[in-house]
């Protein structure tokens, strides 16, 4: 298995095109888990982990934190390593999730160091190496949803004020960059125009979902990511388990994250992501390859991703993941995989 390693824009952060993702850790994982998979990680050549105040999903006052207290109680324990992983985690926006900082979610010059200080010390580190907004202060359609809905605006921090608090992040040593998540064509353009007329530093990569049902990041933000050379960090690369097939046929297996944690991940239990997914899974067994592996490598090729993100629930599942990784798709399947996309055009919304 030969993983690449890629630059995230003008930055020095380099990141394996694998990232292993944590939202599980703290719900789903146990502590020793969630040790164990970042051994297996550092041992298979991953060096990027991605995580997130809000964790683990789904979010909840009682477990808020959890995550990062896991990734740090690994670093406390090996001290050491530090240097060997580029560690990404987010600061949660407004609108969602109140309990946190006793409501202050909105992302502004009080937040960002407040929010940065209670994640380094969860994470028993002296920095984040990349800190990223979890989703934008304003209001965006999201997490299923796409239409813009100009009702639903709502007073938003300017986006100078947010660049600014992560520039005085950067500046203080205690985040080496910073990156956006679930954001737009528009928010992306914004936040660079905003930094560089200002002189200040630009977001060096973005986190949307993306895969075979999730595919609205295909249009004007691929574009945006391209020319502003932001690249694309991709979650739930296996459609929150659908691109894996085990909800084939109306299965409904009791340990899936799906089935445990309704409504949690409802966009991708729609019945059109149920339809592409036959559809996806029919190409799969055309050309002789794995449903799970043939997803994995179709994220991957695109021209503007940098690193794919991978959450399992067991090293075992981590392992099958990465063995798929080196999957190269024939002009063939990538020509059936678009004509099934023309069919169900991004199922899940997003």
């Amino acid at each position: 298995m030969s993983l690449r390693k890629n630059r995230l824009s003008d930055s020095s952060l380099e990141v394996t095109d694998f990232c292993l993702g944590t939202m599980t850790w703290g719900q789903q994982n146990t502590e020793g888990e969630g040790h164990a998979q970042i051994d297996w990680a550092l041992a298979n050549g991953i060096n990027f982990i991605d995580t997130a105040e809000m964790y683990p999903v789904p979010p909840q006052k009682e477990t808020q934190g959890r995550t990062e207290a896991i990734v740090g109680s690994w670093l406390g324990k090996n001290r050491g390593k530090r240097d060997k992983i580029v560690l990404a985690s987010k600061i949660a926006g407004p609108g969602r999730r109140e309990w946190i900082r006793n409501g202050e979610t909105h992302v502004n010059r009080k937040t960002i160091p407040w929010a940065i200080d209670d994640s380094l010390k969860r994470l028993q580190t002296d920095y984040i190496d990349l800190y990223q907004i979890h989703w934008p202060e304003r209001y965006v359609p999201g997490f299923g949803s796409w239409q813009y809905d100009p009702s639903k605006e709502r007073e938003a921090v300017p986006i100078l004020e947010q660049v600014e608090g992560m520039a005085a992040a950067i500046k203080s040593g205690r985040i080496r960059a910073y990156g956006l998540s679930n954001e737009s064509a528009y928010g992306l353009c914004e936040f660079v125009r905003v930094a560089r007329e200002n002189n200040l530093p630009a977001p060096v990569s973005v986190q949307n979902g993306y895969s075979l049902v999730a595919r609205m990041f295909d249009g004007d933000q691929a574009e945006a990511s391209r020319r502003l050379n932001v690249p694309l960090l991709a979650y739930s690369p296996l459609g929150m388990g659908q691109l894996t097939g085990k909800y084939r046929g109306g299965a409904l297996p009791p340990e899936a994250r799906m089935v445990k944690l309704k409504p949690f991940g409802e966009r991708y239990m729609r019945p059109r992501t149920f339809a592409a997914v036959e559809e996806y899974a029919r190409v799969a067994d055309k050309h002789g390859i794995p449903m799970a592996g043939m997803a994995l490598a179709f994220v991957r090729s695109r021209f503007f991703t940098a690193s794919t993100i991978v959450g399992a629930t067991s090293v075992a599942q981590l392992e099958e993941s990465l063995a798929n990784f080196d999957l190269a798709l024939s002009p063939e399947a990538l020509a059936d995989l678009e004509a099934v996309n023309q069919a169900w055009p991004s199922p899940s919304g997003q």
